[in-house]
C-alpha cells in the first residue's frame, strides 16, 4: 500500500534519490545546490508531497507544487523506478489537486516534449493525458538541451460541498 503526506525537513534525501533515478531525462540535480534549495523551499512552503511505501522502503515519489491561483503549477514529479505504473504518480497529483487547487483555474505542468527520448520512456506525456492534461506550446528547452512542452489541464469551478 502507498500512502501520500507533507514532505518534512528529513525527507530531502528521499527527494534525491528519486533525483538520482532520472537526472539522465532532466539533467543534474543531486550535486546541484539549487535543486536542494527548491526542495527545501517546498517543503518549507509546504508544498511537496512524498509517496510512501507500507513495507518500510522510504520514499517512492515525491512532487513539487505551486499555486498562484487561477494557474497552478507541478514544479516536479517523480516516482522510483520501481514503482512506475502503479498509481503513485497518480496518488500524488490526487493529493495536490485535493490539497491545492480550487476552480475555475488550470494547472500547468512542463513536461518532455515529442523527440526527448524521455519523453516515451518515462511515461510522462502518456501519464498526464490520461490525467486529462492536454499539449500546449513548447516551452523551453531542459538543462540538459532536451525539448520540452506546456501541458494544461483546465479546472471547472468547484460547486457547493455537501
Amino acid at each position: 500500500m502507498i500512502t501520500t503526506r507533507l514532505a518534512r525537513e528529513g525527507d530531502l534525501d528521499g527527494f534525491l534519490s528519486l533525483a538520482s533515478q532520472v537526472e539522465h531525462w532532466f539533467g543534474p540535480m543531486v550535486a546541484e545546490p539549487g535543486f536542494h534549495r527548491a526542495v527545501d523551499d517546498h517543503i518549507r512552503d509546504g508544498a511537496a508531497l512524498v509517496a510512501e511505501s507500507a513495507t518500510g522502503t522510504g520514499i517512492v515519489g515525491g512532487l513539487l507544487f505551486g499555486a498562484a491561483p487561477p494557474t497552478y503549477h507541478v514544479h516536479w514529479l517523480v516516482t522510483s523506478e520501481r514503482c512506475r505504473g502503479e498509481g503513485v504518480g497518480r496518488l500524488l497529483m490526487a493529493d495536490a489537486m485535493g490539497r491545492y487547487v480550487t476552480g475555475p483555474g488550470t494547472v500547468e505542468v512542463v513536461t518532455f516534449g515529442p523527440g526527448h527520448p524521455g519523453a516515451v520512456e518515462s511515461g510522462a506525456r502518456t501519464f498526464y493525458e490520461k490525467l486529462g492534461f492536454r499539449p500546449g506550446e513548447p516551452a523551453e528547452p531542459g538543462p540538459e538541451g532536451g525539448p520540452r512542452q506546456i501541458y494544461r489541464l483546465p479546472v471547472p469551478e468547484a460547486g457547493p460541498r455537501a
